[in-house]
């Protein structure tokens, strides 16, 4: 059976070393070397009774979780959290709002949401899926920053574009590496992170992609 990462020891409780994961940067090299990160995406809870997410780095080290117990849906948030469990950025969904729209909030601050999130709606066929601009209420050096997320999520197929359409992340199936090109499903899933771009608000772009247009028969739920 091919394993969804080749380093089971990462796992919480274990001995390995906790992976060097921050809100702003999700892997440290010097610029001159500096590349792609490479995250595999398993649409699943560490805990038992859980929904959520769970990421590994291209070790296989565990440097993403989300975790969301049953009795928590009421709370109307996703925490995405490190290794360690440490909550990295906190996700609502804006009350009142006539359109799908969500607040980013820094680690578990409640005061000032950092990014909103807007899901695309037309009524003509378009490639659009959500727009992300910064909180003008929020210090945070790329403020003049906004992006746009366009293809399929559905088919694990999009990209994240700044306003210059230059990539900043993008989203893929994973295959797996037996006889050739067999995939593992829309359950686990690549997102290459390009330099520059902050892993964490990649992840987090990626959940509110699953509550926008993932299987809500399945996953958590935010209700306003």
């Amino acid at each position: 059976m091919t394993k969804v990462h080749p380093n089971a020891a990462a796992a919480p409780g274990s001995s390995a070393q906790k992976p060097p994961v921050s809100s702003s940067v999700s892997v440290s090299v010097p610029a001159a070397v500096e590349a792609s990160t490479v995250l595999t995406v398993w649409r699943r809870s560490l805990l038992l009774d859980g929904n959520g997410f769970t990421v590994f780095d291209a070790k296989g080290s565990l440097v993403f979780r989300v975790d969301n117990y049953a009795a928590e849906r009421c709370k109307g948030e996703i925490v995405l959290m490190d290794a360690a469990g440490e909550p990295l950025l906190t996700i609502r969904r804006k009350k009142l709002s006539l359109a799908e729209q969500w607040l980013i909030y820094d680690g578990e601050d409640s005061s000032k949401p950092r990014l909103s999130v807007k899901k695309h709606v037309t009524l003509l066929p378009s490639d659009s899926l959500a727009h992300v601009t910064p909180c003008t209420c929020a210090a945070d050096a790329d403020a003049d920053a906004s992006y746009h997320v366009e293809g399929s999520y559905w088919r694990r197929s999009c990209a994240v574009y700044d306003g210059a359409r230059r990539r900043l992340a993008v989203l893929r199936s994973k295959e797996a590496a037996v006889g050739g090109a067999a995939s593992f499903g829309f359950d686990v899933f690549r997102l290459v992170v390009e330099p520059g771009f902050d892993a964490a608000v990649a992840m987090a772009i990626v959940i509110l992609l699953e509550q926008m247009f993932g299987s809500r028969n399945s996953l958590f739920l935010i209700k306003g």
